[in-house]
């Protein structure tokens, strides 16, 4: 029997807001670069080698819908991540509304991003009069000027393919093109880029010690990724830990089994292309892909 919903929670991100009348700008991969991006031992041990190119990304389209199932495993207990795009609702995290495909938050700023795209190509759509309430509550927990016809109109316009689009556009912005750029510059393979993307989704980047970019760091301490002549697997392993440690600074995260009973599972089965059939479990739940 399928676990009831659930909805992962996630530390308060520090996105970038999109203003209204500027036109969206690709986040560039070198913003993840971080100042201790050099190899871990001796000064000079780092290999200065290109990796050769991998035979597809997780930017392939194959590849693409399996991390989105993947991700949807995680966050809603489903493979059929394209129901989503009308969720919403408070879980009680401190984030306000979370909703959609990727979980955009009313008080992490990314949801505010998406109804001021969403705007930007559809003036005057259902959820437009929200936008000076989202700003309002950006960084907090309130649902002030939102309630109590918020979640009705986002459900409305989740019918709209415009609103779908939206959403697709936002994730593949602020999570999907980073995490995978960010891994095709390490060197890292499908699975590889992958771990990545899941770890943006769920801790989003800043400065903060459980951001993206932090975990990444921690991972550069044990070992080198490949682009650095490091082994892919024992750096993927790395990048876990540090993962699985992050996950555990926040009560909300103390199940890990996304990374244990799933990223950790391909890995071990050195299953670098995240090639199907895949089977792993999540919450406890079982999942396959053929």
């Amino acid at each position: 029997m399928s676990a009831p919903h659930k909805r992962t929670l996630r530390p308060l991100r520090f996105l970038p807001r999109v203003l209204l009348g500027v036109t969206l700008v690709a986040v560039p991969v070198t913003a993840f670069a971080a100042p201790s991006d050099q190899p871990a031992g001796p000064s000079g041990a780092m290999a200065a080698q290109d990796p050769a190119p991998a035979a597809a990304g997780l930017d392939d389209p194959a590849k693409k819908e399996i991390a989105m199932q993947l991700v949807s495993s995680a966050e809603n207990s489903s493979l059929d991540w394209k129901a989503q795009y009308e969720y919403i609702e408070d879980i009680g995290d401190g984030r306000g509304y979370t909703a959609g495909i990727i979980g955009f938050c009313s008080g992490t700023g990314d949801m505010l991003g998406l109804v001021e795209l969403y705007t930007q190509r559809r003036p005057g759509n259902v959820l437009a009069r929200y936008l000076p309430a989202l700003r309002e509550v950006d960084g907090s927990d309130s649902h002030e000027g939102l309630d109590p016809d918020f979640t009705r109109d986002w459900k409305r316009a989740a019918k709209d393919p415009a609103f779908k689009e939206a959403q697709n556009d936002e994730r593949d912005r602020v999570y999907f093109d980073p995490a995978v750029g960010r891994g095709k510059q390490d060197g890292v393979g499908v699975l590889g880029q992958f771990i990545y993307y899941d770890a943006i989704v769920m801790h989003g980047d800043g400065s903060d010690s459980t951001s993206f970019s932090s975990i990444r760091r921690m991972a550069l301490a044990e070992a080198r990724p490949p682009a650095q002549g490091g082994d892919e697997r024992a750096y993927l392993h790395a990048f876990l830990d540090a993962r699985v440690w992050a996950m555990k600074q926040e009560e909300a995260h103390e199940d890990t089994s996304r990374v244990d009973t799933a990223q950790r599972v391909f890995l071990d089965r050195g299953n670098l292309g995240l090639d199907t059939p895949l089977d792993w479990k999540v919450y406890g739940d079982s999942y396959h892909i053929g």
